[in-house]
């Protein structure tokens, strides 16, 4: 039986042509070589697998041979021969992950000395020189600086940030690229005829992939795979052998998550699991798959996308299906979830969690705000628009849109107009609107302001107010603040928002426990809500939703006419004050027992 050579030593490039996605450095050297401008001292540096030594050694051969053709070498000289049987005296490889001493460096400046037998370099490759000691670096800085003129340095390393400078100011620098996927695919199709292997491209571009830019990976990939598959390659038996999720896996469970049905999506997920793919891969292969569907809106984008024909297509259909600001969200959504992973007790709860929100990404409702465009009523917001005039009557037909829709429209004269959309049924809104300026003026005058802003305005302290107010949250509302209720004083007012404080607070509680003290306290006079908070912090946070707190209280508690809310800061009661330094502790527990002052006399205690 014949021993079996591993594709990444059989097909390894011989001539600088063969190199595989690094023409900026072949091409390079092949100058220099040509001009007879060969440094003393190279540094190749980049990702592992990308043909740092193999471009170290296609060099050092190239530079000894004895009859070069088109600035490659020959193969056919005494010099060629002997690198290719492995008995050439010019061409010495070290690997300083295991000679990293000052001594090791030592016998090879002593053998630096040396000229070669045949050709005209010594040529030193020094491999993984990133991990030689700061002693042993310091002890080669002299001969790397000034060696003997037959001799050349080439160091290769895939961490370059840990190599001193006084070593990189020495050296010419060449930065290897990652092998592109295209690149990756091409070689791997020449080796496959080479074998007579037939493959189709989708599994050599999953192959490709899979090695992240390396070559070499790229190369023991695919022979692991004919292992298993034979003489054909297919593309589920490559993803089968190589633990990858296939492609039609995230199609399917993308359309899932665009349709908003959280349970195929559930489904899917779980025979992911079975399949024994972790989690972790599985959200970070789908944030790649929205990814690549972001990358496929825009024909500046689509080039970044690494696929081929067929997939760039289903990449193409699917991402018209999905609006490029869901597309952002699912991306963050499932970037948070991938970095919290590693900390998480339960990691597939974590993940179906986060599933169902992507399930929900932009189906939500939002009833309690809404404009005059995001319901496209084309005819009222013409009406808005128009100039007001004394006694004019708006008059809107509304095509059906839900069952039931509810908008506030604010007007120039921050009039606000409540519009109630039920299905198939004609709206119509009167009202004098001169009389509603006096009542607007009227009201400004007593500091009743009207709300004229998102009704879910964020806090600086956390969840809004106006937000745990949500009468979404707390079930049943009234009757919203309308032009004709802005001036007039509800009798009924303290017990309606009384009944509604207990369910308040429950909400409160939960949400905002700080303030649950707060308004447990209100008290109603003639519609006017007062509460008092203990410092300015607390009254800032109440004042910069106090318009958000106005209307939701208006319109859930059913109270008539306008409901004010007067905030005052209580004075700090120093004396309540829980003392912090130690100082001010023996002083409390003095006052509160003068014995202690004794004791601590008697017994010569000191303050730590």
């Amino acid at each position: 039986m014949n021993n079996f050579v591993v594709s990444a030593r059989k097909y390894r490039p011989t001539t600088f042509q063969t190199v595989i996605g690094q023409s900026h450095i072949t091409s390079t050297l092949k100058n220099a070589i040509n001009r007879d401008q060969l440094a003393h001292a190279y540094l190749f540096c980049g990702p592992r697998g990308v043909g740092k030594t193999t471009c170290a050694r296609i060099f050092a051969k190239t530079i000894n041979c004895l009859a070069p053709v088109e600035k490659e070498a020959c193969g056919e000289c005494e010099s060629c021969l002997a690198f290719d049987e492995g008995r050439s005296f010019n061409i010495h490889e070290l690997d300083a992950a295991s000679n990293n001493s000052v001594d090791d460096i030592r016998s090879l400046t002593e053998q630096v000395r040396i000229p070669p037998q045949i050709g005209r370099y010594s040529v030193y490759i020094i491999d993984e020189v990133h991990m030689l000691s700061a002693s042993a670096f310091n002890a080669f800085l002299k001969t790397l600086e000034e060696p003997p003129m037959h001799a050349v340095f080439i160091l290769a390393t895939t961490e370059k940030h840990k190599i001193i400078p006084t070593i990189l100011s020495r050296c010419q620098i060449f930065d290897f690229n990652r092998i592109r996927v295209e690149d990756g695919v091409f070689y791997l199709k020449y080796i496959a005829e080479k074998e007579g292997i037939t493959a189709d491209d989708e599994s050599l571009h999953l192959i490709s992939q899979k090695a992240d830019g390396g070559m070499r990976d790229a190369l023991s990939m695919f022979d692991k795979a004919v292992s298993f598959c034979g003489t054909n390659l297919s593309f589920k038996d490559v993803a089968k052998t190589l633990n990858i999720l296939d492609y039609d896996t995230y199609f399917d469970i993308t359309s899932a998550i665009i349709d908003g049905d959280y349970q195929t999506t559930l489904i899917l997920f779980d025979e992911v699991l079975r399949g024994g793919f972790s989690g972790q891969l599985f959200i970070s292969g789908l944030g790649n798959h929205f990814r690549d569907m972001l990358m496929c809106k825009a024909p500046q984008t689509i080039k970044l996308l690494e696929v081929t024909g067929s997939l760039m297509e289903k990449y193409r259909v699917q991402g018209a299906k999905c609006d490029a600001s869901s597309m952002f969200s699912a991306i963050a959504l499932l970037t948070e979830i991938d970095g919290t992973l590693r900390s998480a007790t339960n990691q597939r709860l974590n993940i179906e969690i986060g599933l169902m929100k992507l399930c929900g990404l932009g189906k939500k409702k939002t009833s309690d705000e809404c404009s005059v465009e995001s319901l496209q009523l084309p005819e009222l917001r013409e009406e808005v628009k128009r100039p007001i005039q004394k006694s004019s009557e708006i008059k809107t037909k509304v095509e059906p849109v839900q069952q039931t829709v509810e908008s506030k429209i604010v007007a120039k004269s921050e009039v606000i107009v409540e519009v109630v959309v039920e299905e198939q049924k004609e709206v119509k809104v009167s009202e004098n609107i001169e009389k509603i300026k006096e009542k607007v003026i009227d009201t400004e005058s007593k500091k009743v302001p009207l709300p004229t802003v998102n009704v879910f305005s964020q806090s600086i302290s956390g969840n809004s107010i106006a937000s745990i107010l949500n009468p979404t949250k707390l079930g049943e509302g009234g009757k919203a603040v309308t032009p004709e209720t802005v001036v007039s004083v509800d009798a009924d007012a303290q017990q309606k928002i009384d009944k509604f404080r207990e369910r308040f607070l429950k909400n409160l509680n939960v949400e905002r426990p700080s303030l649950t003290m707060v308004f447990s306290e209100m008290s109603v006079v003639n519609n006017i809500v007062k509460i008092n908070v203990p410092h300015s912090t607390m009254y800032e946070d109440i004042m910069r939703n106090k318009i958000d707190i106005l209307t939701i209280l208006a319109s859930s508690t059913g109270v008539k006419g306008f409901i004010d809310l007067i905030v005052n800061i209580k004075e700090e009661d120093l004396s309540r004050r829980i003392p912090i330094k130690v100082e001010d502790k023996l002083k409390f527990l003095i006052e509160k027992n003068p014995n202690i002052a004794h004791m601590r006399k008697v017994l010569s205690l000191e303050l730590d």
